[in-house]
């Protein structure tokens, strides 16, 4: 599991992630990661999280953000939370670097789901905007269902289809999370900066 100081990367996604505060070091469970993300960088797609709260601070940059259907860009110093169960998508809509500070509640699933998807990204798992295939994303999907779901195809849909292609995904070969990756070491360590 990622500690703090270390930096880990989604190649695919220009996303850069140092993280600041481990869901283990903290009493609520809770992980803080600086975010970094390259012009044209996106989060994977438009998703929810059933039981996750996200804080994002813009720091850095411009960073758009879809919101419950809302769009909006998102400047240094203005605040987004982003309440459980609400749909939200989020890009650098600058030219420029940006940073954001992102506090996850709680953290601890949400950081396996995430070093999973940037493990898959790094080892060229996945499509040009960080998506695994099909019978990948049905495990990760049933794996990690308490921690993300994606808006697209709607929900119903997902859980007849993924019940589906998840044995075959198996036979396959596929897992719904691997260890190599969740243990992966950081790209980086780094001295934390207040």
């Amino acid at each position: 599991m990622a500690q703090t100081g270390e930096v880990y990367i989604n190649p695919v996604t220009g996303e850069r992630a140092v993280v600041r505060v481990s869901p283990k070091d903290s009493p609520d469970g809770s992980m803080v990661v600086d975010l970094y993300i390259r012009p044209g960088g996106a989060v994977v797609g438009e998703h929810v999280h059933p039981s996750i709260e996200e804080r994002f601070t813009v720091l850095r940059g411009q960073v758009g953000f879809s919101v419950d259907g809302r769009k909006d860009v998102a400047g240094p110093g203005q605040v987004l939370v982003v309440p459980p169960g609400v749909a939200h998508d989020w890009w650098n809509a600058g030219r420029e670097e940006a940073l954001v500070r992102v506090e996850i509640r709680p953290g601890a699933r949400f950081q396996q789901m995430v070093m999973n998807i940037y493990g898959l990204a790094q080892d060229g798992k996945t499509n040009k905007k960080g998506m695994p295939n099909l019978f990948q994303l049905a495990l990760i999907s049933q794996e990690f269902a308490d921690v993300v779901y994606f808006t697209k195809p709607p929900l119903a849909v997902q859980r007849v289809l993924f019940a589906v292609l998840a044995p075959i995904g198996r036979l396959l070969g596929y897992r719904g999370s691997y260890p190599a990756y969740v243990d992966r070491a950081p790209a980086e360590r780094v001295a934390l900066e207040e």
